[in-house]
């Protein structure tokens, strides 16, 4: 059974455990044992009420991901969807209307259609656990809440408060939560039934705040002088920072106008409407499928070698405590692990501990995490500059200077200490993996983990695999990435691997367009209108032009000598080799930083005069994502990609790329092999031979395959 039902002290409790799943989902057998448990309240007239909690570690996590895999890979029957979709509304309604209090007992998470069915309940309680996660995140897969999330949210909060956890489909944890309004009490787990039949028994109210008498919405509704102010100024400013390039955003403000002026059963209809209008189109089928499905698979070990032993690390060490160093020993102390932070000296191991503990700090002080919390994570880490220290750990992170020498020297001191059996990864975004592995004694437990800055913000870490790297090391990698809560993809060892390598192309054409002539201004709006993040000037900047010029100069060591010529290597000899500017830390690059607010550096056209003809921004914006899918291409040709799947999801959480195309290898197929060919045969003989289609496409263009 989906729900168990039970009695206690004249309360039924409802149990939900789904059967052979890890996580409650909103599918429908679930929504069939929620009817049935309701019917049960109804005709039991001794039931004073009845709490929903859940037999697993969350509460539940939104909708059936085999039944969202079929409709976002194959023919989606709208009749039929927008029928199941009403009868869920409709339980959510009896539930809302049964005339007896029902209670949410959040001992998990609850997001997506899991709060949505909370938000049906007359009263919500969260546990008191910073692991927990409460809201609506469907926008970031290119939808909006489909089971009423669009008309309670605010009906409960506000239009205020509500629009920007819809739009940006933030989650909160159980303290932000509280605060925002989205649930009514945080206790302690233990207590979590105890406090839900105390409001029950006390009285609690057994009808929605919208269903009486003399109800508004807080703060007022679309209708009024603060509505029509934000929804004049919401559409300009949505469409100002996405270029008009995700209809979820319109489509969740549509919802929430026209639905706020309807009842709640007509307002839903509107949802339920716009809502397949969105997983219909093209947007949201390829995000669902990159960020939602192609998420989840890479979380499972989609990549991971098949009868390894599950690895567990009983001690990290992490060599290099700068930025990077420090972010992966918090992402590790997080995750309940004891970590060895080593640097060069006492002092370096300590600044990057002290860096940590600010972060932390700031959390603590936004209520975002308890101080018990943050000491235990800090009690976790020792930094140390004795590489004795490491004695014992079974898996090293190193995370030094791009710098191959000085990367062979902590490898050999780290690995006369550690475990014999340790797995060694390389936090390196460009070196090829094999020859870094020459320094170490053990290469099959050698490979790259390739972590994204900042660290605790970003999901993806690439693990390369270098040409000795075993079947156990790998495995162990990803057992290990996923304890952390990371999401990694699996390439096999080239130099740049593939996210370096496929982003570099975006500088590069940011470098090529300003040779051409092209103004900066429309090179950089350009960038924004594609989709990407950051446009390419910026970005070049923060990724800091000084470490772009000194992993050329590095690249040309390690191959002997003159490299192919570059756009990017051009532009850098002029703007670091000759002004001296060098990247936003140190104030000055293609931009000018010391003001506060960053403009262009005036004097570029001094060194790249703008041509006397400028061209269009769609053909700039079509430049821009094409020779990254081109790039992308070329890695699947070579076999440094093992799947199309691994492509889009690192390209998205890699580095950002235009999410609304599902990622390059989508936008390939978007397009259609063929046109894309043509189109880029077209861009090779203006622009040269970077956009040249290699032999797999031209051969996928002529059979009509497709990557996906």
């Amino acid at each position: 059974m989906t729900i168990d039902v039970r009695n206690e002290d004249g309360i039924q409790i409802w149990t939900w455990n789904a059967k052979d799943r890890s996580t409650n989902v909103v599918d429908g057998d679930a929504l069939a044992a929620l009817d049935r448990a309701l019917a049960g309240l109804k005709a039991d007239g001794a039931a004073r009420g009845a709490i929903l909690t859940s037999g697993k570690d969350t509460f539940a996590v939104g909708g059936d991901l085999r039944r969202i895999e079929a409709m976002a890979r194959g023919e989606i029957d709208v009749a039929a969807l927008s029928a199941g979709i009403t009868d869920v509304l409709a339980l959510l309604r009896r539930i809302e209307t049964c005339g007896k209090p029902v209670v949410a007992a959040m001992n998990g998470s609850a997001v997506g259609g899991g709060y949505e069915i909370a938000l049906a309940c007359h009263h919500r309680i969260a546990a008191d656990d910073a692991r927990l996660q409460i809201g609506l995140p469907e926008t970031q897969w290119g939808l909006l809440p489909g089971a009423g999330g669009t008309q309670r949210l605010p009906r409960l909060i506000g239009i205020l408060r509500a629009a920007p956890l819809l739009l940006e489909g933030k989650n909160l944890r159980p303290a932000e939560a509280l605060a925002q309004g989205l649930i009514d009490q945080v206790v302690p787990r233990a207590d979590l039934l105890s406090a839900a039949k105390r409001w029950i028994l006390e009285g609690g109210k057994a009808m929605q705040p919208w269903d009486q008498k003399g109800y508004e919405v807080p703060g007022g509704g679309p209708e009024g002088k603060a509505g029509r102010m934000f929804f004049t100024g919401a559409n300009a400013m949505l469409r100002a920072k996405s270029a008009a390039l995700y209809p979820a955003g319109r489509a969740t403000l549509s919802a929430m106008y026209e639905g706020l002026q309807l009842p709640l059963e007509r307002a839903t209809r509107v949802e339920t409407r716009l809502f397949v209008e969105l997983l219909c189109g093209p947007v949201a089928r390829r995000m669902l499928r990159t960020l939602f499905l192609g998420v989840q698979s890479a979380q499972k070990g989609a990549r991971r070698p098949k009868d390894v032993p599950p690895f567990e690390p009983s001690k990290v060490g992490v060599l290099g405590a700068g930025l990077m160093g420090s972010g992966i020993a918090a992402a590790c102390a997080q995750a309940g692990l004891e970590v060895v932070l080593l640097d060069r000296d006492l002092a370096a191991a300590e600044r990057g501990r002290e860096a940590l503990r600010k972060q932390l700090d700031r959390q603590v002080e936004k209520g975002r995490m308890a101080a018990e919390k943050r000491d235990r994570m800090l009690a976790r880490i020792t930094p140390t500059a004795d590489f004795t220290a490491l004695a014992g750990a079974t898996l090293v992170v190193e995370a030094v200077f791009e710098d191959r020498a000085i990367k062979a020297d902590v490898t050999r001191r780290a690995e006369a200490v550690v475990d014999p059996g340790a797995i060694f990864g390389t936090n390196t975004s460009t070196l090829p993996i094999t020859g870094l592995a020459e320094a170490s004694r053990r290469p099959e437990s050698f490979l790259g983990m390739h972590f994204f800055s900042p660290v605790e913000r970003m999901q993806l870490v690439e693990v390369i695999r270098g040409r000795q790297t075993s079947d156990r090391a790998l495995a162990a990698t990803l057992d290990f990435v996923r304890r952390i809560g990371k999401t990694p993809i699996v390439v096999n060892d080239s130099r740049g691997f593939y996210t370096s390598r496929v982003f570099g192309t975006y500088l590069t054409e940011g470098s090529a367009l300003l040779l051409e002539g092209v103004r900066p201004a429309l090179i950089e709006n350009a960038g924004r209108m594609s989709g990407m993040p950051m446009p390419p000037l910026q970005l070049a900047d923060e990724v800091g032009l000084a470490l772009m010029h000194q992993v050329r100069e590095q690249t040309k060591k390690d191959l002997g000598g003159a490299l192919p010529d570059n756009p990017t290597a051009r532009v850098l000899d002029v703007v670091v080799g000759q002004l001296g500017r060098t990247g936003k830390r140190d104030g000055k690059g293609f931009y000018d930083y010391q003001s506060g607010d960053k403009q262009l550096f005036a004097g570029l056209s001094a060194h790249f005069p703008p041509a006397a003809e400028q061209p269009a921004v769609e053909a700039l914006i079509e430049r821009f994502l094409y020779v990254q899918a081109l790039e992308a291409a070329r890695c699947m040709e070579e076999g440094v990609l093992l799947a199309a799947e691994d492509a889009d999801v690192g390209a998205v959480l890699g580095w950002g790329f235009a999410p609304y195309t599902g990622g390059p290898l989508s936008l390939i197929d978007t397009v259609g092999a063929a046109r894309f060919v043509a189109r880029c045969t077209a861009l090779a003989a203006q622009h040269g031979p970077r956009f040249a289609p290699p032999a797999l496409l031209v051969e996928m263009a002529a059979s009509g395959k497709r990557f996906y």
